[in-house]
Formats: C-alpha cells, structure tokens, sequence
C-alpha cells in the first residue's frame, strides 16, 4: 500500500479503538463519535488520492462507504433490534477505509465482520448466555483491519 493513507489509517486506529471499547461496554456507537470520525477518515482518503494522483480512488473510497451503508442498512431494516443505527453508520466509515482497495475489499471485509459476529454468537450461546447481545462494532473494526493488515 502506498504511503498517502497513512494519516488516514492512523486516524481510523484511533476511533477502532475508541469504538471498539464504547461499544463493548455500552452497545452503542454514538453519532457524537462515529460521525466527526468517520468525516475526518474520509477527508483523509480524499487527501490521499490526491496526493498519491490517483483521484479514482476517492470514487472507491465512496462506493466503499455506500455499499457497506446499504448493505448494513439492508440487515438492519430486516432484523430491526438486532443491529444497531450506530454500526450501520461505522460500516460506512469500515466502507470508505476498505474502498481504497476495491469493491472486493469492501465485501470481503463485511462478510468476514458477519462470520466473525456469528463464531461470537455461538460462543455466546455455548456459554449459556441465551438472550445475551453482543456489540457488532468491534467486529466490523476487526472485519476492515483484517483485509487493511493483510492487503487491500
């Protein structure tokens, strides 16, 4: 990967690591925290496709944060109560980060945050835990940083 993302891949480890500890402890992704984040990961983007001359990136970094939007929009519409506003919003922002590598990413990244989301699920439920909830955020984060650590 080329060096112009950094600053913003930098700026998305700090709110994974902020998310992911809020929604652990609360099950909830504040707007207050999500969005100024999310908008400052995407000017960052934005920054670094110019910078790097490629502007279609910046096209991907879009198509990215609106394809994980619907696609989570999608879910939570048709299971409402078992997803949350706040972890539609963050799949954008996973979204944006992913579509600097491509549509590929984004998808990949996504499915694996679901498959990820069930093995907790079922570790909840091996447990004895039936009817526990478990906070979605942390394992969008992991889906996006799993495709960003092993290639976009």
């Amino acid at each position: 990967m080329p060096w112009p993302p950094v600053p913003a891949l930098s700026a998305f480890a700090v709110l994974s690591g902020v998310l992911a500890v809020v929604d652990a402890r609360t099950r909830r992704l504040p707007d207050a925290i999500v969005l100024p984040g999310g908008a400052v990961v995407v000017l960052l983007l934005g920054a670094a496709a110019l910078a790097a001359g490629e502007p279609a990136r910046f096209a991907g970094v879009g198509s990215g944060a609106l394809s994980a939007f619907a696609a989570c929009l999608a879910v939570r519409l048709a299971r409402p109560g078992a997803f949350g506003g706040g972890d539609v919003k963050l799949a954008a922002v996973c979204g944006a980060v992913l579509g600097w590598g491509g549509l590929g990413a984004v998808a990949s990244g996504i499915v694996l945050a679901f498959l990820a989301a069930g093995i907790g699920a079922a570790g909840v439920l091996l447990a004895g835990r039936r009817g526990a909830s478990i906070a979605f955020g942390p394992f969008l984060l992991f889906g996006a940083w799993w495709r960003v650590i092993t290639g976009l």
